[in-house]
């Protein structure tokens, strides 16, 4: 049976990560499986941990008052889920849904907040891998409001 840092060696979001900065972060990891249409999380709930998606996939949802959850967005595997939990009000801003059964692994933030900060060239490799898919996702959001309101036009 594999270590959860060898299991993590093999998830894109560490491609290509220095052997130490894996070693650090598996630390504040572990193994998490959701069954289909367990949530991964609630919206308000504490954000207190983020995920890497080994395999299935999680809907994204909000809610508003008599009406059906709607799906934003899906994350599959090979991507991340959580980012709440890095910064301030440490809050979940939308429900996570597993579509499938998905595993997951599952970093306990406060841990993985502490190892960044007690070594910055952690943080800023962290910070290098965190970003790209959440302007992406930013980008996703403007073309889907865009789309929403005729194009963009006014």
């Amino acid at each position: 049976m594999k270590k959860i840092e060898e299991l993590l060696r093999e998830h894109p979001f560490v491609q290509n990560l220095e052997e130490e900065i894996v070693a650090i972060i598996s630390g504040c990891a572990k193994n998490v499986v959701y069954q289909s249409d367990g949530y991964v999380f609630r919206e308000g709930d504490p954000a207190d941990r983020f995920f890497l998606i080994r395999h299935g996939t999680v809907a994204l949802e909000m809610t508003a008052p008599g009406r059906e959850p709607l799906t934003f967005l899906t994350v599959k595997g090979g991507e991340i889920l959580g980012a709440s939990s890095l910064a301030p009000p440490y809050r979940c801003s939308f429900d996570a849904r597993a579509v499938e059964l998905t595993r997951t692994f599952a970093f306990d933030a406060r841990c993985f907040r502490e190892k960044c900060e007690a070594d910055h060239s952690v943080g800023y490799a962290m910070l290098k891998r965190f970003m790209p898919p959440l302007i992406e996702r930013l980008q996703t959001a403007r073309f889907q409001c865009a789309d929403l309101y005729g194009g963009g036009n006014r």
